[in-house]
Order: C-alpha cells, then sequence, then structure tokens
C-alpha cells in the first residue's frame, strides 16, 4: 500500500528559512501504527528520498492524534535564489508513493 492511499492528509510547509516540516495524518490508530512501523518510514529512507544527508531528516510520532510530522532541511534557503518552492508547500510530493 502507498502513504497517499493510507493517509488522510499529507501536507508540507516552511519551518523558517532552513526547514520544511511534512504533517501526516491517519484515520486510525491502526494506519498510523502501520505507517510508523514502516521501514519507508525512517529518517535514512526519507533522506533518501530527497536527496539530504544521513540526520538532515527527522521523524515524529504523534500517537494521540494519529499523526508523524517529518523535520528536514531545505536543500535552499527559502527564498534566494533557486528556491522553486518559497512556502514549502510543494515537497510531500516524493513520499506520495512511498511503500508502507
Amino acid at each position: 500500500m502507498k502513504l497517499v492511499e493510507l493517509a488522510k492528509v499529507i501536507r508540507s510547509k516552511n519551518a523558517g528559512p532552513l526547514k520544511i516540516t511534512i504533517d501526516i495524518m491517519f484515520e486510525t490508530a491502526a494506519d498510523y501504527e502501520r505507517a510508523r512501523g514502516s521501514a519507508g518510514m525512517s529518517p535514512s529512507a526519507i533522506a533518501g528520498r530527497y536527496g539530504l544527508r544521513q540526520g538532515a531528516v527527522e521523524v515524529l510520532p504523534y500517537p494521540q492524534a494519529n499523526a508523524i510530522k517529518l523535520v528536514m532541511d531545505r536543500g535552499v534557503v527559502a527564498g534566494s535564489p533557486g528556491d522553486s518552492d518559497v512556502y514549502g508547500a510543494q515537497q510531500h510530493r516524493p513520499l506520495l508513493d512511498l511503500e508502507i
């Protein structure tokens, strides 16, 4: 199953000029646990999808909300030359086909 099929909400946004956050929310605790336990949801797997160095991604589980927050380094400082998404609103795309 792909993450886009399991999650109720997947969205990204800026977390300052140097970080992006991605919120992934699930309808049920079972869906949340399935995603949280997936090898594809590890920091190293997420870093690989984004071409980031090891240690550049933090995975923060929120079981009370059936949600997972990813915090990662931006490749380019927000608003600087070469930034193609100043708001960070389209950065969740590489995760949609993640196998869970």
